[in-house]
């Protein structure tokens, strides 16, 4: 049996809900900052924590916390020790009870911050995730990716099959999204995900109009089922998410795309932000610590650099926030500590003064020129 109380008839009912009060002008608030000041109405709000600011995402209506949990692990063996075995960060967990005690502990921890968002892109993060989760899922919004059976591996089948003069039929695109979309689901043990936030090619514009379209009618498809309550993609092309959401408002309401604390605001129309903000989309940013390139440690509890480090990374979080834009950024937290400190950012001050600003600038200087080969793509994201 599930564990969410919420129905899918429910789901489908609260989206269908929203959309009618949206096209009422009835516009929930924006923002909820730390300590309500403004005496919003906090009732609606999942896993409402005083101390946590929360901002709407977009037309979907969600109060997001102001920093979410990212799915990814990345040095979790430093927290945990070198007992997790397995290819590359993501197997690191396979079978683990000490992996697993950690993203109970970290989810739970969240959970008392009132983060109220986790963000996982990849199978193993889905059922990381849905096991730490079980029996609380309704203190969380869950953000599905099930990148393995979606666009980006999608995209290359379909490609070849068309070099060989024999190309799918009609229609394949989006029956292998189903079925992917489905099986993950059963895996996980979940009726229905609050976001379905397809991974594209992160050049998405590598993908054709027609695979464009079946992906959008795939999610069409999981919104009017009621197994995702909202939709959405993920890329690394800002010219082509320009387009996409231009073109389909009603299916990509959240976007999830790169944003460091370098990335720097264009105001005028021709700029990702300026059209993020017209449509009223949702907008979640990965990599806020440019792949842990701005810290001087190894992420060990004991590391000679993690005050200077934590300090890096409130500076980061608080700089990433000024962007009214911005949802959420979506960091990887492996520890109760990293999460602590990712809350006490949204407490502090929120503009940096001007030694903050010299020393986040440093920083950033340092974490671009030691950017690995496989990250350099991070530099495209300098302006939005």
């Amino acid at each position: 049996m599930p564990e969410s109380n919420v129905t899918r008839r429910e789901f489908v009912r609260g989206g269908t809900v929203a959309a009618v009060g949206m096209a009422l002008g009835l516009t929930p608030t924006v923002t909820v900052q730390a300590g309500n000041p403004a005496k919003a109405d906090t009732v609606p709000i999942l896993n409402y924590n005083s101390q946590m600011e929360y901002r709407r995402c977009g037309r979907t209506g969600m109060m997001i916390s102001a920093v979410c949990m990212g799915g990814h692990w990345k040095r979790i063996d430093k927290v945990v020790g070198h007992k997790v075995q397995g290819k590359g960060w993501i197997g690191m967990g396979a079978g683990s009870p000490e992996f697993d005690k950690n993203r109970y502990d970290v989810v739970s921890r969240c959970i008392e911050r009132g983060i109220n968002y986790i963000d996982a892109c990849c199978g193993a993060e889905v059922l990381a995730y849905s096991k730490a989760l079980k029996g609380r899922r309704d203190k969380m919004y869950l953000g599905y990716s099930w990148y393995e059976g979606e666009m980006r591996n999608l995209g290359h089948q379909f490609a070849a099959a068309a070099r060989t003069g024999k190309p799918e039929p009609a229609g394949w695109i989006t029956q292998k999204l189903k079925e992917s979309f489905d099986n993950g689901l059963k895996a996980a043990g979940q009726e229905h995900v609050d976001l379905w936030r397809i991974t594209c090619h992160e050049g998405s514009s590598e993908h054709t109009d027609r695979e464009i379209e079946e992906m959008v009618a795939a999610l069409e498809w999981a919104k009017k089922s009621g197994r995702a309550r909202f939709t959405g993609i993920s890329s690394h092309d800002r010219p082509h998410i320009k387009k996409l959401i231009e073109r389909f408002p009603q299916q990509l309401e959240v976007i999830c795309t790169p944003y460091t604390a370098k990335t720097k605001v264009v105001t005028d129309e021709s700029g990702l932000w300026a059209t993020m903000k017209k449509l009223d989309v949702g907008w979640f940013g990965i990599k806020p610590f440019a792949s842990n390139s701005v810290f001087k440690g190894d992420s060990s509890p004991d590391s000679p650099h993690a005050e200077e480090d934590n300090r890096i990374a409130r500076l980061a979080l608080r700089a990433i926030l000024c962007n009214p834009a911005i949802t959420a950024p979506i960091p990887g937290l492996i520890s109760q500590q990293q999460v602590d400190n990712a809350a006490l950012a949204v407490a502090e001050r929120r503009e940096l003064d001007a030694g903050e600003r010299a020393e986040l600038d440093a920083t950033m200087e340092r974490a671009w020129a030691s950017l690995p080969s496989h990250y350099q793509w991070l530099k495209d994201w300098e302006y939005v």
